[in-house]
């Protein structure tokens, strides 16, 4: 069992930036990947960015250059920085990391970016 807590939801205005922080606990040392998604309302839960155990990205197009995913194996911590950010990027954030089949995802931490 792998349990995820995601902090630092916040209030920015457009071009501001924020960053998320997912703390893991339990059997981390399964841990390979981790990723982070989110979810607007009345859409669908989307993949924001990933990161490998061995340091590799991916990132959705609509937050290349705006945002980095980062994690700190020591610390069982994945990290999200965002800048520059819009209107669009508001959305409920989800800390995810898959393990043996199982996935496995934090509570949500609320990021809302007003105009």
């Amino acid at each position: 069992q792998v349990q995820l807590v995601e902090s630092g939801r916040g209030l920015v205005q457009t071009g501001g930036s924020l960053r998320l922080s997912c703390a893991a606990s339990g059997d981390t040392f399964n841990i390979k990947s981790m990723a982070w998604y989110r979810q607007a309302p009345g859409k669908q839960r989307e993949l924001v960015a990933r990161i490998s155990s061995g340091g590799a990205t991916y990132y959705t197009n609509s937050v290349k250059g705006r945002f980095s995913i980062s994690r700190d194996d020591a610390k069982n911590a994945v990290y999200l920085q965002m800048s520059t950010l819009i209107p669009e990027d508001t959305a409920l954030y989800y800390c995810n990391a898959p393990v043996f089949g199982n996935n496995y995802w934090g509570p949500g931490t609320q990021v809302t970016v007003s105009s």
